[in-house]
Parts: C-alpha cells; sequence; structure tokens
C-alpha cells in the first residue's frame, strides 16, 4: 500500500471510531508496518485535522497509549452554518398558531443534527461532560449528535413515569411560559450519581424546563458543566429563570404580523 492509501485508510479508521483509544500496534498490524511509520503518519493526519478545523488528534503517551480522534468544528465554519440555517428557517411558513416556529424537519434532519452536535461538542467538550442529558421530545436528536461527538451516553428525561424504565426519580416543576404543574422523571439506572452532565436542549423561552432538569441533576447528585440550547425565545429575555447557557439560534416574534424571525448568535468556541 502505499502511502497516500494508507493515510487515506488511516484517516477514515479514525473519523469512524471517534473518542476511542486506537494504539500504534493496531495501526501497525492492520497496515504491516512499523510502528514509527506510522506515527509518522498520524502526525500529517493531525496537521490537516489542525489546518481544516475539523478536530483534533489526541495523542496518549506510554505503554497504554495510542491516539484518539476528537470530532469538532471550527468557529467560522459554525457560523456559516448557523447563518445558513436561519435563513432557512426564515424561509416559507413556519410560523404556527401561539408563536411558535415549525423546526421538526430540521431537527431530524440528520445531517443538519449531526453538524449541531459537533458544534455544541466543540464548545463544550473543555468542560469533560460524562453524559448528555435531554428530555423529550425534541431535544432528543441534537442530545444524541452531540454525545456521539463527545463520546458520551445520551440520557432521556420522560415526562412522567414509565413501569418499564424500572425504579426512577420524579421531580415536579413549573413551566416557565404556561405556569403549569408539570413532572419530569428518569430512570436510577440511565446516570447513576456524581456524574458531570451536559443538558441539551431544542428551545427555552422562560426557562422552567431547563430549571427543572438543573434541579433533577441534584437528586443524582450531577453537576451541570453546561446547558446548550438550540434557540431561544428573545420575549423572554429579561424574565428568564436561567442564565448560564448558550444559544445557537435567537427567536423574534412579531405577534401584530404574525410572523417569526430567526438569527444566528456567535457559537463562541471554547
Amino acid at each position: 500500500m502505499k502511502r497516500i492509501e494508507r493515510m487515506i485508510a488511516l484517516t477514515e479508521i479514525l473519523i469512524s471510531h471517534p473518542n476511542e483509544l486506537l494504539t500504534l500496534g493496531f495501526f501497525a498490524d492492520r497496515f504491516d508496518t512499523a510502528r514509527s511509520t506510522i506515527s509518522e503518519d498520524l502526525v500529517a493526519i493531525k496537521e490537516s485535522l489542525t489546518l481544516t478545523d475539523k478536530g483534533n488528534l489526541d495523542t496518549i503517551s506510554g505503554a497504554a497509549g495510542g491516539v484518539k480522534y476528537l470530532p469538532g468544528i471550527g468557529r467560522e465554519e459554525a457560523k456559516d452554518f448557523l447563518t445558513s440555517l436561519a435563513g432557512n428557517l426564515n424561509a416559507g411558513d413556519r410560523t404556527l398558531p401561539g408563536g411558535f416556529l415549525y423546526m421538526s424537519d430540521i431537527l431530524y434532519n440528520p445531517i443538519i443534527a449531526r453538524k449541531l452536535g459537533l458544534i455544541f461538542a466543540s464548545v463544550f467538550r473543555k468542560r469533560s461532560p460524562e453524559a448528555v442529558i435531554t428530555i423529550e421530545t425534541k431535544g432528543i436528536p441534537l442530545a444524541l449528535m452531540t454525545a456521539d461527538a463527545l463520546g458520551v451516553p445520551a440520557v432521556v428525561v420522560q415526562h412522567g413515569n414509565k413501569v418499564t424504565e424500572g425504579s426512577s426519580v420524579s421531580i415536579n416543576y413549573i413551566s416557565g411560559s404556561s405556569k403549569r404543574i408539570q413532572t419530569m422523571s428518569l430512570t436510577r439506572k440511565a446516570l447513576g450519581t456524581g456524574k458531570k452532565v451536559l443538558i441539551i436542549d431544542d428551545f427555552i423561552k422562560a426557562g422552567g424546563t431547563a430549571k427543572g432538569l438543573i434541579d433533577l441533576m441534584q437528586e443524582f447528585d450531577a453537576k451541570v458543566v453546561g446547558l446548550g440550547i438550540l434557540m431561544e425565545d428573545t420575549l423572554w429575555n429579561n424574565s428568564r429563570l436561567v442564565e448560564d447557557y448558550l444559544a445557537l439560534l435567537q427567536l423574534e416574534i412579531d405577534s401584530s404580523k404574525g410572523r417569526t424571525f430567526v438569527k444566528a448568535n456567535d457559537p463562541k468556541m471554547m
């Protein structure tokens, strides 16, 4: 195998095994090549990933060491993507009665959801979350793609109890916008205790659901290291129940004209 062919194969293996530690011995055996040669190839691949803002190749030294591909996205690419996404959401008749915006086709598009997950992962990776938490249902694709990019489990909080989930913890919370008392629950086996968690959701108004998720995490002795939201409703900016969060998009509602306008925020990569 020529070097260029081997490097393409190496890159494909790394990208298809994100966040997984792969040893030099694994690659040397796979390509029947000296470890020193593989090491040189990986240095070149790492430089290429850095130049193209496609993530990073983390090197772990020692007998049990190796390399690990950490997926990511550059700030400029993320800004351009969010601007394009906002334009997509502004096109056509997406405004629904009650000031809602139709986004299901966006949220369940794997190409879009995957890139949004990369943005959230790039922002919050340094906080080392051990799980990504969301509440059913529309936040699930975002949380799953974020968890995949981070290499951690995705955990879904449910509305109410389900017998098939076993023993669970439930709390009541007040919806910040409607002021209604609602219930959310999470099975004890889904998360464990003492984890560092990242909360991801699709939309935030007054923040009642987000605050409920944060309160629920306290029942598991979990530390919330970040809160990522796809879209925030600017109408509630001065009366939101949570403050420390990152929203990728802003929604402005013109009730007099029955229209909505979406604009992109700066993802502020860390």
